[in-house]
């Protein structure tokens, strides 16, 4: 066990160094941007004067370089920014990076399913990173989209957890390994730990959501969204998790929002 704890330690000191983004002319951001980000962003609205520039700027960047196009929907300022917003939160950890693997984001009225058909009462898709003809691409349900920011610490918004696989695909593909992670050293001691929290998630010994159960992949995705909703409850209740994603994302999360 100690031996275990120890190789962990290790791996919770990797960085990942992402794609840094060109040089942007920032400005300041319009007083809609603002009001909207502070009504609808939780993230956002806990952050202290500093960080809610950086927020701000990155949000600029992203909507300066990446493609938002609505399918049967029309677009509207607040789509724009809960999309970016839910980009900017998992790279808000290493600032003026970007996502290697995205051109576009796509968003459809309604759920869809394996055939991008609307309202399958069969299958509901409310996320997904794109493969194949879709490679580059990330895809949402408007509605779904939206209800990822209503309630701000149910660690349950799609938006996020859809930015997580792109994270984790960074180094080449979604595996349920954090960019940073990937040699053996460390890449088993994550391994066998996200295994065990997924036993206890089965054991019904975990307050982490069941849909982690689904693979390492999702467990990764779910994760990362109960440490950006409520980080300061995953701290208390799952200590080395919170830890070890604290390193992935580059970023004490306890430490800058409030607990409001």
């Amino acid at each position: 066990m100690i031996g275990y704890i120890i190789a962990f330690g290790f791996i919770i000191i990797v960085v990942y160094q992402r794609k840094k983004r060109k040089k942007f002319q920032h400005k300041p951001i319009a007083p809609a941007w603002r009001t909207i980000l502070q009504q609808r962003v939780h993230f956002y609205r806990q952050l202290n004067e500093q960080g809610k520039r950086q927020f701000e700027n990155d949000v600029q960047e992203f909507l300066a370089s990446i493609k938002i196009t609505g399918v049967k929907t029309e677009i509207t300022l607040v789509d724009k920014l809960l999309v970016a917003s839910s980009a900017v939160i998992p790279l808000f950890g290493f600032p003026r990076c970007t996502y290697r693997n995205l051109e576009e984001v796509i968003i459809y009225p309604t759920s869809f399913n394996r055939w991008f058909q609307l309202d399958d009462p069969d299958e509901r898709i409310n996320g997904m990173v794109g493969s194949g003809i879709l490679e580059g691409k990330v895809l949402f349900s408007k509605p779904a989209l939206h209800a990822g920011f209503d309630i701000n610490d149910d660690q349950d918004n799609v938006g996020l957890h859809e930015f997580i696989h792109i994270f984790d695909k960074e180094n080449g593909f979604i595996d349920g390994v954090p960019p940073g992670f990937e040699k053996r050293s460390f890449a088993i001691p994550w391994l066998q730990f996200i295994h065990q929290k997924i036993a206890e998630i089965e054991e019904q010994d975990s307050d982490i959501h069941v849909y982690a159960t689904n693979s390492q992949q999702e467990f990764f995705a779910v994760a990362g969204e109960y440490f950006f909703e409520s980080p300061h409850l995953l701290k208390a209740k799952h200590p080395i998790l919170y830890r070890s994603l604290m390193k992935a994302f580059s970023i004490d999360t306890a430490a800058i929002l409030t607990k409001s």
